[in-house]
């Protein structure tokens, strides 16, 4: 319930432009965000690695 409330809250506009942070739309996840994929890192890794996201690869050296 708690997860769910979090979503609804942060899909409405913030009152102040300051206050305004990313989140991930697949899971809801403050941290971690990148802008670049627009989702979190845990979401970023487990789309990749599925091959759900074209041109990335996990990198080997």
């Amino acid at each position: 319930m708690a997860k769910v409330s979090q979503k609804v809250r942060a899909s409405r506009p913030a009152k102040f432009s300051t206050r305004a942070h990313h989140r991930c739309p697949i899971c809801g996840r403050a941290r971690g965000y990148y802008r670049k994929f627009n989702m979190c890192r845990i979401c970023l890794r487990n789309m990749a690695l599925r091959g759900e996201l074209p041109g990335v690869i996990k990198a080997s050296w």
